[in-house]
């Protein structure tokens, strides 16, 4: 090949980007199962009556502090309109939002796993269920063949008249002959 087409090895590409490795901040997988499970506990924590609670009790006392505290101690004032607070607020407004949109979205998965699930048991019910009743009708069809004991005892009954009868006609003979043998 010619100089021209072969790149050097030694020399970096241009069209490709450099790798650049963090080595003072370790990296974190964000699609990692315990990053999720952490945000769910958060936003589940966030949906529950104790953390209203405790929320209107940190704002009231906020508002308390700053409000009556001497004015030396006030470190977000009333005339600023609680702007430090508002603030804080407005931050875990927007923590909280995708938190609670993650965890929407791991449940949607859950969801769609065990629905999954529920329709792959249902079919094999559906087909354990259809063998079942296919079982169960070549059954009855068998035991419509099958001789029922009313049905036996008619037939042996029949038979044994049968057999009375010509056993009565060979005694019948029988002695018949025996008088023409003893005239």
């Amino acid at each position: 090949m010619s100089e021209r087409t072969e790149a050097p090895k030694n020399r970096e590409r241009i069209d490709t980007p450099k790798e650049h490795r963090r080595k003072w901040i370790p990296r974190i997988n964000l699609e990692s199962e315990a990053v999720g499970i952490v945000a769910e506990k958060i936003a589940r924590f966030s949906g529950t009556p104790q953390f209203l609670i405790y929320l209107s009790l940190f704002v009231a006392f906020w508002l308390l502090w700053n409000t009556y505290a001497p004015a030396s101690m006030q470190f977000d004032k009333a005339e600023l309109g609680f702007t430090v607070l508002t603030l804080m607020l407005s931050l875990q407004a927007s923590y909280a939002a995708p938190l609670i949109l993650l965890a929407q979205n791991r449940q949607d998965d859950r969801d769609r796993v065990t629905a999954e699930q529920d329709r792959k048991r249902a079919e094999r019910n559906l087909s354990d269920t259809e063998y079942l009743l296919r079982e169960i009708a070549s059954l009855r069809l068998s035991l419509s063949e099958v001789a029922t004991r009313d049905f036996v005892r008619s037939e042996l009954r029949t038979e044994l008249r049968s057999l009375m009868e010509e056993l009565q006609a060979a005694k019948e003979a029988t002695d018949e002959e025996t008088e023409s043998n003893h005239r």
